[in-house]
């Protein structure tokens, strides 16, 4: 309830500007004006089979609404706000077990596997924003996507999106250097009723040197879990026709710097690495990766493993969700990707990963292998509506806790809609 006081404290045109007179508005008292609209409209359908025998598969069928407006305040250039909520709704079809503290069950009282989807509705953004030149000042609720999402993203895969409260300036004066500074006082959604107080810092900058070469750096301060510090090395070019991009990225986790709550004896020590490949060839899509978040064996514990719970997590180490967790033992995900995008045709993609720990447990390290596809393609005949089909066929590995197979298929519609 803090948090969205204070989100709510920085948007005057929630009360007054909704309410403004007739006289205010013939007295030239412009409160908000030049107001733009936008939303998104997003049926879902999810099946999933955890492989437990004790649990029955779910079918979850859900749909997401998002409403956003965006309006500029008092007359004044530059300044302006956006108020907006999101929505989920399962049509009262429990068929699935949500993060909303329900246990549903079918007919021989098996529990029904997890999808993180409540039912629940929430103010997705609450803010407002001052813009001089090319410097931004912003305060309240918003979306925060940063880089590649691999540390702070919103988790815009599932269908209650994160938001995040947060005071920033960002600032690109200076010719292809983009500089973000933020405290981040707390966030919420993805799960029902999930807020979380934080008193968090995050430092970002990035320099675009040429096409073939961007370096970020960034240090994210999250508070009472650990500090992550690191850099990236990022481009694109064009070598006999092909178009090329890469990723080599490098990080670091220690103790925190800031705290909450008087927790201030967590300790953190592990690290990061991350390359990337990518190749487009006449619509051909071909790419390897390589991603090692580090472990710690059973005798060090002094180590710990490397973690990113503010990560938009789905997007990395397969669609079937087993390692949003990062292990004790660590994670190295070895993948390679074909597709074939073209327009009309729409993009096709499957993708092939290997899981090892780090580390070993009992003398294993085997964490399974998963086979990913999707199809996706706009809706002819229908403007801005997009269909996605998607499967995630994890085959589980040695370790415990990860020897079970995993399916997941989902069926999507996507549309989006804004006023000019």
């Amino acid at each position: 309830m803090k948090k969205l006081m204070l989100s709510m404290a920085a948007v005057p045109l929630l009360v007054s500007g909704l309410s403004v007179s007739a006289s205010a508005a013939e007295e030239g008292i412009s409160i908000f004006d030049d107001m733009k609209f936008k939303g998104e409209i997003r049926p879902r359908y999810e099946f999933v089979d955890d492989g437990n025998s004790a649990t029955a598969n779910a079918n979850a069928i859900t749909a997401r609404t998002k409403l956003e407006l965006q309006a500029k305040l008092f007359g004044v250039e530059g300044l302006s706000s956006d108020i907006g909520i999101i929505s989920v709704n399962n049509f009262g079809a429990h068929y699935y077990n949500p993060a909303d503290g329900h246990n549903y069950t079918d007919d021989d009282g098996k529990p029904y596997a997890k999808v993180v989807d409540p039912q629940f509705a929430m103010i997705s953004n609450a803010d407002i924003n001052y813009k001089t030149d090319k410097t931004l000042l912003h305060a309240g609720r918003s979306q925060v996507n940063l880089d590649n999402q691999r540390f702070i993203g919103t988790v815009g895969w599932r269908q209650l999106e994160r938001s995040y409260d947060t005071v920033f300036v960002a600032d690109n004066s200076v010719e292809n250097l983009n500089v973000l500074a933020a405290w981040v006082y707390g966030y919420q959604g993805v799960k029902a009723g999930e807020t979380t107080d934080t008193n968090s810092v995050l430092l970002h900058a990035s320099y675009k040197i040429s096409d073939p070469l961007t370096i970020t750096v960034y240090d994210y301060m999250l508070a009472s879990i650990h500090d992550t510090y690191g850099a990236a090395l990022t481009g694109k070019t064009e070598v006999s026709g092909a178009k090329l991009d890469y990723r080599a990225e490098g990080a670091l986790q220690s103790d925190p710097t800031m705290t909450i709550h008087g927790n201030d004896n967590v300790k953190a020590d592990a690290y990061y690495m991350n390359f990337d490949l990518g190749a487009d060839i006449s619509g051909v899509l071909l790419g390897a990766n390589y991603e090692l978040l580090s472990g710690h064996k059973l005798t060090e514990t002094d180590k710990t493993a490397f973690t990113t719970p503010l990560a938009t997590g789905h997007k990395f180490n397969g669609w079937a969700d087993q390692f949003l967790n990062t292990p004790d033992m660590g994670l190295q995900d070895m993948n390679v990707r074909i597709g074939y995008k073209a327009k009309g045709f729409g993009k096709v993609l499957a993708v092939y990963h290997q899981f090892v720990g780090d580390t070993k447990r009992s003398g294993e390290n085997d964490l399974g292998n998963e086979i990913d596809v999707l199809y996706a393609n706009a809706v002819p005949g229908v403007k801005d509506l997009k269909l996605l089909l998607k499967g995630a066929m994890y085959n589980g590995g040695k370790v415990t806790g990860y020897t079970n197979d995993v399916q997941k298929y989902w069926v999507q519609l996507d549309y989006k809609f804004k006023t000019k």
